[in-house]
């Protein structure tokens, strides 16, 4: 897993750089594993932007990767580790001693032909899947579940880990990647290991075209705007003296806008 240079033959290579791929041992998908992936443009049923700067990109298959885990005790082998163009980091193969297969995230040290389970006695090796309270304080894991049965929502990306920090009778206290400390139920599975694919945040693209294949659309200044658009734009010349605000008025560059007060109490220490 290393990062490509490439010759400076066009403006847009110039400074650019890209993975060598030499983790990944096989280029298609397994189809039975595959679902079509329909653009909505980050509009919502109505219509309505939702999200903006997003639409557009290349045609993509989602492949359906098992967080969930559940098939307990049943031994699985790594068949191919592969690429997923959904996310960043890179997926892996495996078939179970029964004949289904599935796709989980490839940590770190997981290669082609190791096995892996998930079970509450699995050992402590890259790919296994284990309940909080049998994993040993200290641990590096990643595809983190927050509500027991629901599949893992934390620690899912490119080079990302979260420690299990320490067992507080049915809770456990979980250092996220943000730095937050959370406690989480000891009932809730997690994986061994570090996210694999950790040069993922040295790749530079080199070109905007690159970013427009991902589905990644210009992003406009608020100080290029009119003042109909953006409360910060208008003016003769360069205006200064604003405060940073998003087009709707609220304000941004540190200013917290979380408001869930039913996870509140779980929350040990606040991110950095």
């Amino acid at each position: 897993m290393g990062i490509k240079v490439f010759n400076p033959r066009s403006h847009g290579l110039r400074g650019a750089t890209g993975f060598d791929f030499k983790e990944i041992t096989k280029t298609t998908p397994e189809k039975s594993l595959t679902e079509p992936l329909r653009k909505a443009s980050a509009r919502n049923n109505t219509g309505m932007i939702t999200m903006r700067h997003v639409g557009g990109g290349h045609k993509r298959r989602y492949r359906v990767i098992d967080f969930k885990r559940t098939k307990i005790d049943v031994p699985a082998k790594v068949i191919a580790i592969e690429y997923d163009p959904n996310r960043t980091c890179r997926i892996a193969l495996i078939g179970y001693v029964d004949g289904t297969k599935a796709y989980i995230i490839a940590p770190i040290g997981l290669n082609v032909g190791d096995a892996v389970l998930s079970s509450d006695k699995a050992d402590i090796k890259p790919g296994n899947s284990l309940p909080l309270h049998a994993v040993p304080v200290g641990t590096t894991i990643h595809n983190v579940e927050l509500r027991p049965g629901k599949g893992a929502q934390v620690a899912r990306g490119a080079g990302v880990s979260a420690v299990l920090v320490s067992k507080e009778g049915q809770y456990c206290q979980v250092r996220l990647p943000s730095g937050e400390v959370k406690l989480i139920l000891s009932v809730c599975r997690v994986s061994i290991g570090q996210v694999g694919n950790t040069d993922n945040e040295n790749i530079k693209l080199g070109k905007a075209g690159r970013a427009r294949w991902r589905g990644v659309r210009p992003g406009v200044r608020g100080m290029a705007m009119n003042p109909i658009d953006h409360p910060l734009g208008g003016g003769e010349g360069v205006g200064k003296g604003h405060h940073p605000v998003t087009p709707w008025g609220q304000p941004c560059k540190g200013y917290k806008t979380r408001n869930n007060k039913r996870t509140d109490s779980s929350i040990v220490k606040r991110r950095k």
